[in-house]
């Protein structure tokens, strides 16, 4: 069997630098067990796997597709780098020619557009609520040590953990952390913790428009001990800081050692629109 993939680095112009996704045209249903199988070949932080929903599909001319998501360790609900990914490689690769491709995923209906040389990603947002600290103390230390907490929210839908560092501390307190995340699946006692993103409060006033915040991104618990660019983090982070800051415009920058920038949009409808660049770095086959 021979099956196209493809490896698409999201959130970024540039290759080598946001976040990597392999991306897998199903021509046919893939027997359930390939799917993790392939995702653990693949070993990035996500292997999205596009397929028709009705035998007379096509790749270019069809504008709904199905899509899942797998880590090297399990399938996950939602994904935005991957799902941008995966529309890279029909808007750009199989020149699909709708103007909005929908997905079919187990986060419901996404849609995904061209906007010039960005995706945009229409995503579900998430709302996050205040948390006990001492529930969670001990994970916390793990990932930010004696470093100030100025807020901490949990997001029951997404089951991700939202530390907010103080207002004192720029972008580089934030880089410079050293993160064990292993340590993180001792740390989290309560088990309802399965992503934890550390975010801070960016610059963006003054005549260099700068970025309204930062953030970093762990899930060990899926197997991603640290996650370059997540858009469905950003999907808790756009509804947190558009309710501090008041705004529904917002550019956001992931604090990776890859690094990469979302713009963020809120719309009307409750949902929220995060768009990247994209660099396609590898097509070929899959041959098993």
């Amino acid at each position: 069997m021979q099956i196209p993939i493809f490896t698409v680095d999201a959130f970024t112009n540039r290759p080598f630098s946001g976040n990597p996704a392999a991306v897998c045209l199903l021509e046919n249903d893939l027997d359930e067990d390939l799917h993790q199988k392939i995702a653990t070949e693949m070993n990035l932080s996500e292997t999205a796997f596009i397929r028709k929903l009705h035998p007379k599909d096509d790749f270019t001319k069809s504008s709904c597709f199905g899509l899942r998501w797998f880590t090297p360790a399990n399938e996950v609900p939602l994904c935005g780098h991957a799902t941008l990914a995966a529309s890279a490689v029909l808007f750009h690769i199989q020149k699909n020619t709708n103007s909005v491709i929908t997905f079919v995923t187990l986060s419901g209906e996404l849609k995904a557009r061209q906007v010039e040389d960005h995706i945009v990603l229409d995503l579900p947002l998430y709302k996050a609520h205040p948390q006990a600290l001492q529930e969670v103390e001990e994970l916390i230390k793990a990932a930010v040590g004696d470093k100030i907490v100025q807020d901490l929210r949990y997001s029951p839908d997404t089951k991700k953990l939202l530390v907010r560092l103080s207002d004192a501390y720029d972008r580089s307190v934030l880089e410079g952390l050293q993160v064990s995340a292993q340590r993180f699946l001792e740390a989290e006692k309560t088990g309802k913790v399965k992503g934890l993103i550390l975010t801070l409060k960016g610059n963006s006033s003054g005549e260099r428009k700068g970025h309204d915040f930062y953030s970093r991104y762990f899930a060990p618990w899926y197997g991603v001990l640290e996650d370059p660019v997540t858009g469905s983090a950003h999907a808790v982070l756009s509804s947190y800081w558009s309710e501090q800051l008041g705004k529904k415009e917002m550019l956001a920058f992931q604090c990776s050692r890859r690094g990469g920038e979302l713009k963020i949009s809120l719309r009307d409808d409750g949902r929220v629109d995060i768009a990247g660049q994209f660099a396609v770095v590898l097509k070929g086959n899959l041959t098993f």
